[in-house]
């Protein structure tokens, strides 16, 4: 399997954040090359359960050679959580892990085409298996929607200068490969942010875009709502300010009793309460793992706990 070995970002951190318990269920969504999912197995008793998703059939495979009759391993996205927990008899969890971030071994096989480290067929694809590769978009889109996906997707201000860049490039030939649509936007660029290439902000917005990310996170959160038993856990997290705004919305707003109309008779015990309470301050990776890890170094985590609310 390419790309070789993948470290898993707040690992410690994160499995302690779900509490487990040795006779729990628990649901690792996005399993990646395993790192989490290995160390919830370690504190898991023989009564214990784990199932693990993820969309990427790379990562699938590596978490089927996991040989433990409390895990099970599922393809498919995690906005299907409910449908894909259902379907493996898993209908309460104690705990549920999202670790967003790209794992290693995508960042660095280069036919998956994530990366502009190297020169590699402009794919992006989380899962090769459907969808259209980044390059297949790029030769058709409008310039309005390339310029729309850079600037909300990747939080860049000259996404405009890089769409003009791209449409014109695509009249000469194909836009194929990441050193060409690399290059298109270092020359679109004027200036570059310190300790970053002017391209990283595109190809963060064509891979959201491309695998829809955003939809997906907003899909899934809902469903690990439901699926958690009072007093689990939901652990999140997140690389970027566009993925964590949605969980801390989702998190801040469950955490709030549903409203109510003004004046409604109602005594005490009977005013909602919130689905969730929120625990600790965001959590980011120590000085330490940063220089071990540079790629976690834009990471955020936040835990929340199902309260006994309906």
């Amino acid at each position: 399997m390419s790309g070789g070995s993948h470290t898993a970002v707040l690992l410690e951190q994160a499995v302690d954040g779900l509490k487990v318990r040795s006779d729990g269920c628990y649901v690792d969504c996005t399993f990646g090359r395993g790192g989490h999912s290995r160390l919830i197995l370690a504190r898991l008793g023989s009564a214990g359960r784990l199932i693990a998703l993820d969309r990427d059939p790379q990562a699938v495979a590596a978490g089927r050679e996991i040989d433990d009759g409390r895990f099970r391993m599922l393809h498919g996205r995690f906005s299907r959580l409910a449908e894909l927990a259902a379907g493996a008899g898993v209908t309460h969890a104690d705990g549920i892990l999202l670790d967003l971030g790209m794992s290693s071994p995508q960042l660095n096989d280069p036919a998956r085409g994530f990366s502009f480290r190297f020169d590699a067929p402009l794919d992006m694809r989380m899962d090769a298996g459907g969808g259209v590769t980044a390059a297949e978009w790029l030769a058709h889109a409008a310039e309005t929607e390339i310029r729309e996906v850079i600037r909300n997707h990747g939080e860049e201000r000259f996404a405009k200068q890089i769409a003009a860049a791209i449409v014109a490039a695509r009249s000469r030939g194909p836009v194929g490969t990441t050193r060409q649509l690399a290059a298109l936007v270092a020359e679109a660029v004027p200036t570059r942010e310190p300790h970053q290439d002017p391209a990283t902000r595109t190809f963060q917005a064509l891979r959201i875009h491309l695998n829809q990310e955003l939809e997906e996170l907003s899909l899934a959160l809902p469903q690990c709502l439901q699926l958690l038993k009072p007093a689990g856990r939901l652990v999140v997290i997140s690389f970027h300010s566009l993925e964590d705004r949605i969980v801390k919305r989702f998190m801040r707003n469950n955490a709030r009793p549903d409203p109510l109309p003004r004046r409604l008779p109602l005594r005490a015990h009977e005013l909602p309460q919130p689905k969730v309470k929120l625990l600790g301050r965001p959590l980011r990776p120590s000085a330490a793992e940063i220089a071990a890890n540079p790629r976690s170094r834009s990471a955020v985590m936040r835990i929340a706990e199902r309260t006994a609310a309906a």
